[in-house]
């Protein structure tokens, strides 16, 4: 025998393959190479403003990781479509379609949420009163009706928890102004019209410390 040779080993040797395990196969390689499409398009495209894991750095731009699919997914969708508007991710939702959009949102909802950044202590006790009871006085509801008491979120609501305080305020007021509409039933512009900007940045700094 020469070990030079490649090793051959013959056909009637080797099991068979069968057609479902032919498929399983075939099914394997496809989904790796769909979840290779989506890291990719994160970590190059996405990844200067929200980091190479969905956890931003920067406080104006919002942390994806851990956030709904379906969630995700929406505002993509929105951005695509004109529903929410923004300079930056317009451009970048047009060029995606929705194949990839669906697994842009499901590679991100996968990722680990990192711990939220250092918050305000002082805000701290205001923030957690109008999040968990929100404010009967000028009929602001809780957040947590919504946004569950951890600050989790669901399929329909987003997770809020450890998000950056600046991107929680810059989204409130744009909601409060109503530059941004695109929220169901227009349930955060009629909540956050009713809080004072004081009120928005001490539940910013509470749910930043989720």
């Amino acid at each position: 025998m020469r070990f030079d040779q490649p090793l051959r080993v013959s056909a009637r040797l080797a099991p068979p393959l069968t057609w479902a395990a032919l498929a399983c196969l075939l099914l394997g390689f496809a989904g790796a190479a769909l979840a290779s499409a989506a890291e990719q398009t994160a970590t190059t495209l996405c990844a200067a403003c929200h980091g190479p894991d969905g956890n931003s750095v920067a406080p104006t731009f919002p942390r994806l990781a851990g956030l709904q699919r379906e969630y995700l997914a929406k505002q993509l969708d929105d951005f695509r479509a004109g529903r929410r508007t923004n300079e930056t991710m317009a451009p970048i939702a047009a060029a995606l379609d929705p194949g990839m959009i669906k697994e842009l949102a499901a590679w991100f909802a996968a990722r680990k949420p990192a711990p939220g950044p250092a918050t305000n202590a002082a805000l701290l006790e205001l923030g957690k009163a109008i999040y968990m009871d929100g404010n009967p006085t000028t009929g602001v509801p809780s957040c947590s009706g919504c946004h569950e008491e951890d600050g989790t979120g669901s399929p329909r609501y987003p997770r809020v928890a450890g998000q950056h305080q600046a991107y929680t305020v810059q989204q409130m007021l744009l909601f409060k102004t109503g530059a941004r509409t695109n929220d169901r039933g227009s349930m955060m512009r009629s909540l956050s019209e009713r809080m004072t900007e004081a009120e928005i940045a001490a539940v910013a700094e509470y749910i930043a410390g989720m």
